[in-house]
């Protein structure tokens, strides 16, 4: 992978989401229209953290490299160099995996 040149502000991190599946279990083939959203991906950048109103420091639980679960409609899509990209909020994220 070439070097991303995203840099995610406060809690914001950079998703790479996995492909969807082209085939079922059985061996049937999907079609892109019937394809299931990815709800898993890998960390590629994170963001440094965020501060709270009453001025905490709150680092990231999260980092690059992470396999993560993460809510079906969560992020924005953003394309970058032709590769697909979701940002989200750390707290968007449910589980590494």
């Amino acid at each position: 992978m070439a070097k991303l040149n995203i840099k995610p502000l406060a809690d914001r991190v950079v998703v790479l989401p996995s492909k969807a599946e082209e085939k079922t279990a059985s061996g049937i083939i999907i079609p892109d229209t019937a394809k299931e959203k990815p709800m898993q991906g890998e960390i590629v950048a994170v963001g440094k953290g965020k501060t709270t109103d009453d001025g905490k420091f709150i680092a990231m639980e999260v980092k690059v490299g992470d396999k993560i679960l993460y809510g079906k409609y969560s992020g924005t899509e953003v394309t970058v160099d032709g590769e697909e990209y979701l940002i989200m909020r750390e707290s968007d994220v449910y589980a590494i995996i």
